[in-house]
């Protein structure tokens, strides 16, 4: 019933990895398994999984991060799952952009169940083929046509164009980095190429803004990257 889903496991447990692998391979899903975050963070640019389950407690890179990270590449459902308990755990867990927190040890029946909610809530998100993103009362970008209308102005944008501002839009006045863009609109084998990003912004610009040089759509934050909003 569940073989159409991708579940990422991070972990560096070795034991755990394999008793969620089996409980979830018992499930019907498919299952990827990672023992480190920059592991799990791989995995998720190469495998697109449909829900990922993270442990905190990891050597070198700690599960809050590796959940800060991913959130700038994606929106899949995050679960914790961690013997991390307290009150502030989940609170930083839920904040770091989290959709799930369970604690260790677990009731695998929970665990199944919370999962598919995580899938349901997923399956509910906006289609991409729809017809339009409307990021203020001025600025629309048509899906179908793969323009962007500014007030009275139409830009026609090409496809890696369109990619990278339809992406920007969907993180309105969320700071983007170079490698989350590349990762999502070029895939994870360019991650480390800042000057592509650079470039298509560059050229987004020349297109969109009356001023590149001050730009009222598509701003630069130093040290983290892009973001659109209209100022």
């Amino acid at each position: 019933m569940y073989s159409q889903f991708h579940i990422l496991v991070v972990d560096d447990d070795r034991e755990m990895l394999e008793t969620l692998r089996l409980i979830l391979d018992a499930e019907g899903f498919n299952v990827i398994t990672a023992r480190d975050g920059r592991s799990g963070l791989r995995a998720a640019y190469q495998h697109h999984p449909d829900v990922i389950l993270l442990d905190i407690i990891m050597p070198e890179m700690d599960g809050f991060e590796v959940c800060h990270r991913l959130r700038e590449m994606t929106d899949v459902p995050i679960i914790f799952l961690t013997a991390k308990g307290t009150i502030e755990d989940i609170v930083q867990g839920l904040s770091a952009g989290a959709d799930d927190y369970i604690t260790k040890p677990f009731n695998r029946s929970e665990l199944i169940s919370r999962l598919k909610v995580c899938l349901r809530r997923g399956s509910a998100q906006p289609d991409e083929q729809a017809s339009a993103i409307f990021a203020g009362e001025s600025v629309m970008l048509d899906f179908g046509k793969r323009k962007l209308l500014i007030g009275n102005r139409t830009v026609h944008l090409n496809p890696k164009e369109f990619q990278v501002l339809r992406l920007l839009i969907r993180h309105s006045g969320k700071a983007l980095s170079t490698d989350a863009i590349l990762a999502q609109v070029w895939g994870a084998d360019l991650v480390g190429e800042p000057d592509l990003v650079k470039q298509y912004i560059y050229r987004l610009r020349r297109k969109i803004e009356l001023d590149p040089s001050t730009p009222r759509f598509i701003h630069t934050l130093r040290g983290q990257g892009y973001y659109f909003e209209a100022s």
